[in-house]
């Protein structure tokens, strides 16, 4: 017992609870329109994603609670932060209901993929794709270059959707790598 709670306790981890603690505060920053403090926590929850999985490497931390702790973190942030950014009136930008649509079905699918593989005792390695790298990265950098629009007062209006469609395009690319290797995952429990 001391042991499992010895792997699970570690500083990889300790960074990943941290990004999920700190995501209601982000939104309620949202809510209360406090942008430079919900900017100064999503850049340390931006940080936090990318630190758990240097120091899991570095110091040999790899553990099964961080291997699905992490890719739910990920998913709380920002399925809450593009929630919360579609409901409040901001002056420079505003997430359509579509995206967070997006958004939402992707992450859904990818956990309901999990969990139905998890119930059907299928033992699978959960560890994000190149693919899902990417759209987590373009998704967290998305919503800092929003809230550095807002800070210089740019209006984002020519690039602003071409970017969404770009997000929207990598989250569905995401979700089909995801689903091919679930299928994969799925094939080999039936033959």
């Amino acid at each position: 017992m001391r042991t499992k709670l010895k792997n699970i306790i570690n500083i990889s981890n300790f960074l990943t609870v941290t990004r999920v603690l700190i995501t209601p505060v982000i939104v309620m920053g949202i809510v209360y329109n406090s942008w430079f403090s919900v900017f100064l926590l999503f850049i340390l929850a931006a940080l936090t994603d990318s630190l758990d999985g240097y120091f899991a490497r570095i110091l040999d931390q790899n553990t099964e609670f961080g291997a699905c702790l992490d890719p739910i973190a990920d998913k709380i942030l920002l399925v809450s932060s593009f929630t919360a950014l579609c409901f409040v009136d901001s002056p420079s930008f505003s997430i359509p209901v579509w995206f967070v649509f997006v958004v939402f079905f992707r992450e859904a699918v990818i956990l309901g993929g999990s969990i139905f593989l998890f119930l059907l005792g299928i033992k699978f390695k959960i560890s994000p794709s190149v693919a899902g790298k990417m759209t987590t990265f373009f998704q967290l950098s998305f919503i800092l270059w929003l809230f550095v629009c807002y800070f210089f007062g740019w209006n984002p209006v020519r690039t602003y959707y071409v970017l969404l469609i770009l997000l929207s395009m990598f989250s569905l690319a995401s979700l089909f790598q995801y689903s091919v290797i679930g299928y994969g995952y799925l094939g080999n429990k039936i033959k």
